[in-house]
């Protein structure tokens, strides 16, 4: 994976957020968003879900999967994306649907066409990885 740059902009929104929704978490040590979600779960300053209908009801890290954004029971205020580009779209649709204040896409997850499309609707972050801006987190 390449070093992304931090972003002053998302570190603000990773400061105010009070929930994420990690959507595209696995439970392989390996995959970034497994070790980039335990970078921001060390820092405890949110309340995190894990969304992958490939391992909902089972736990990564003590936190149970949910199969869809959907089944989130309060706000969202980021919806960090670990998903291929090609993938998006319903994750972008779903996270309007319940309201969520931004979709972060991790790198590599990024899909400027969806972006441009759904820029009016939901504020987009990418560029830059929840895991390095966690690490200037107080």
């Amino acid at each position: 994976m390449s070093e992304v740059a931090h972003k002053e902009e998302a570190l603000e929104k990773l400061k105010t957020a009070k929930v994420i929704a990690v959507v595209g978490i696995s439970p392989n040590p390996q995959r970034p968003s497994f070790f980039t979600t335990e970078k921001l779960l060390r820092k405890g300053k949110h309340k995190v879900y894990f969304v992958n209908p490939k391992y909902a009801g089972t736990e990564i890290m003590g936190i149970k999967v949910l199969p869809s954004l959907k089944e989130i029971p309060e706000k969202v205020d980021i919806v960090n994306v670990f998903r291929n580009p090609a993938h998006i779209e319903p994750i972008v649709s779903e996270a309007i649907e319940i309201g969520a204040s931004v979709v972060w896409f991790q790198p590599g997850s990024e899909n400027m066409e969806i972006v441009k499309k759904y820029k009016e609707k939901i504020e987009f972050i990418y560029n830059a990885c929840i895991g390095i801006e966690a690490g200037y987190l107080e």
